[in-house]
């Protein structure tokens, strides 16, 4: 049989099975034997509201470019699940590849796509598995006939299992079976399907590692120096507590007592209340929530901007308002989040893009909180949390815990007087003291009412307006202290990009489309809140800027607007939620669009229409 010319290396798979059936794991020994042969790999996790039963859907790209985006296109289909067969099928591209089981109910009805019938009982029975492990070794039969199309490696797909059945011999030895089965099977089939799509061993992928954000935060913040943790189980933060506990005893072995205190409180005002009041302890407190959550955390953002305590807060961002779509990826949260609480208050906000910036940007945000007397908010979405990526391995932390303004008993017996909130360096920041410093100075009573700089509670509007004028002087040091933003420019352009967080894969993508037709782009990618003079000097630099982002409203782009009104018409906006990731085509389209739009506009302003 003569096969057409394989596309290597650049390609997507979708599985479409039923949660709770195993499929993840077998997603995973796909994707990480793909990692192993040195191929970049991604993969987008689109699961359920539920436990069990539901569908599910797992897409994996391989890009030998190293494109980590969401793919628009996806030529190879798994349907498995023949609930969503159908609409599963209508999104196969012609002369895409149908993998289904053979002795299932359901089959494909298209004459344009190549389907592939698998054997998946006769596979089983031929390998023995029992019954009650069928429904989880069905996946592992697509494992294999994929490999077998693909052409990857045994030894990369025994190290995937490795890796995936850590000290289980007996997992490994069936499920390796049952992959080798579905191998035989596939390689004797006389299908069109062998020849199109290859994996190649390439060595990018070497001194790398594959990681979910959320477990990147987790082992940041155990390097951070958390050393208390109040939450309460939301999706889709409560893998970012999870992973702490497993890391904790591995990274900070107890020899004598507990090395971090970790309470499931009874809601999340209970967990930020908690975190709040071991900030004012010295302890260095986190917890990690979703919007729901952050709601409920309203109050307590409140007195500890007001009362100037450190905290943590990580917002693994998911579809609102209300409920929403408790398992689906946004943006929605960084207007909420910026102004929580009520009356005049602003918070620092840390972005972080990529697994690396998950990693440090929960040692950061301790950092920060302790140094501008603060809660810091990291906000992080479904898709950097609870998605796989590829990243670099952390670097171990060089610099000493950064802990800010705070007297000891030799500082006070060395001063005349002590006020808690007097602006002695003129940045807005005043100097504590912790409980158990034994200096007669050092007692102080933290209170959400107004005080004087001596803290002494008063309603004087004197003493009002300085102690607010003074927490804008400390918002205005934030601004020197969070990460700049990530700039790309290119001299060529007169057109900005501006993102955060996970769109930055569809967004870099997007460029490369958009410069194939002939539209030059800069970029820039916002990495905290309030913003510095550079974003104002890339906003004018360009003669449009195009904020893209995962919400309904353009919420960074109004912000942009606050910050630099003067050039507010510059900027225009692609905002769109439906709660699956961006993809880079969609983005393309999208911009150039809204430059079309924001064009016209210009032209109708300039005639005086």
């Amino acid at each position: 049989m003569q096969f057409p010319q394989p596309v290597v290396n650049e390609f997507a798979i979708t599985a479409a099975t039923v949660n709770g059936s195993g499929s993840q794991t077998a997603n995973m020994v796909l994707m990480r034997a793909i990692f192993q042969m040195g191929v970049p790999v991604s993969g987008k996790n689109l699961f359920p509201s539920n436990i069990q039963g539901e569908p599910t859907w797992y897409t994996l790209r391989v890009s030998q470019a190293g494109y980590i985006a969401r793919p628009a296109v996806t030529p190879i289909l798994v349907a498995f699940n023949p609930r969503t067969a159908d609409d599963d099928l209508a999104q196969l591209p012609t002369d895409g590849i149908c993998l289904y089981p053979a002795d299932g109910l359901w089959q494909p009805q298209r004459s344009d796509i190549i389907p592939l019938a698998i054997p998946v009982r006769h596979i089983l029975d031929q390998v023995g598995v029992n019954q009650r492990l069928r429904p989880y070794a069905t996946n592992m039969v697509y494992v294999g006939v994929l490999a077998a199309l693909l052409g990857i490696e045994e030894t990369a797909l025994l190290t995937a299992l490795q890796q995936q059945f850590r000290g289980r011999p007996s997992a490994i030895e069936l499920n390796l079976a049952v992959i080798r089965a579905a191998q035989a099977w596939a390689a004797a089939e006389p299908s069109p399907a062998h020849g199109k799509y290859r994996v190649h061993r390439m060595h990018a992928t070497r001194g790398m590692m594959l990681i979910d954000g959320n477990t990147a935060a987790a082992i940041g913040a155990l390097t951070g120096g958390v050393g208390v943790v109040a939450w309460y189980p939301i999706t889709p933060s409560s893998s970012l507590i999870e992973a702490l506990e497993s890391y904790l005893p591995r990274l900070r072995p107890a020899t004598d007592g507990a090395t971090c205190a970790i309470v499931q409180a009874e809601d999340e005002i209970a967990a930020l209340g908690i975190v709040i009041g071991a900030g004012w302890a010295g302890a260095r407190a986190m917890t990690a929530t979703s919007g729901p959550g952050i709601s409920l955390m309203t109050e307590f953002a409140g007195l500890g901007f007001f009362a100037e305590i450190p905290a943590v807060i990580w917002d693994v961002q998911r579809v609102g308002p209300s409920t929403g779509l408790p398992t689906r990826t946004a943006q929605g949260d960084l207007l909420s989040v910026y102004y929580l609480g009520h009356g005049d208050t602003r918070h620092v906000i840390l972005l972080p893009g990529t697994m690396e910036e998950c990693f440090s940007d929960a040692q950061m945000a301790f950092d920060l909180a302790e140094q501008l007397q603060t809660p810091v908010f990291v906000l992080s979405d479904l898709d950097l949390g609870m998605n796989i990526w590829m990243s670099h391995p952390f670097p171990y932390p060089e610099q000493p815990l950064q802990r800010g303004k705070v007297l000891s008993a030799e500082d006070l017996t060395r001063l005349k007087t002590y006020a808690r909130f007097a602006d002695v360096d003129g940045d807005g920041i005043g100097y504590r003291t912790l409980p158990g410093n034994p200096h007669p100075l050092a007692a102080t009573l933290s209170r959400g009412t107004g005080h004087n700089e001596r803290n002494v509670y008063s309603e004087h509007p004197d003493d009002w307006q300085r102690n607010m004028a003074r927490l804008w002087r400390k918002h205005e040091t934030a601004r020197r202290l969070v990460p700049r933003p990530v700039i790309e420019i290119n001299p060529q352009a007169t057109i900005g990009l501006i993102g955060f967080g996970s769109t930055a894969p569809a967004i870099s993508e997007a460029r490369d489309l958009l410069a194939a037709a002939g539209v030059q782009t800069s970029s820039m990618r916002i990495r905290a809140l309030p913003f510095g003079a550079e974003v104002t000097e890339f906003i004018a630099r360009h003669q449009y800027c195009v904020v893209v982002e995962q919400n309904h409203d353009g919420q960074l782009r109004q912000l942009l607007q606050l910050h630099c009104p003067a050039h507010a018409t510059r900027l225009g906006s692609v905002a769109w939620c439906d709660g699956l990731p961006l993809t880079a085509p969609f983005v393309r389209d999208q911009v150039l669009n809204c430059l079309e739009q924001m064009r016209e506009s210009s032209l109708l302003v300039g005639t005086g229409t």
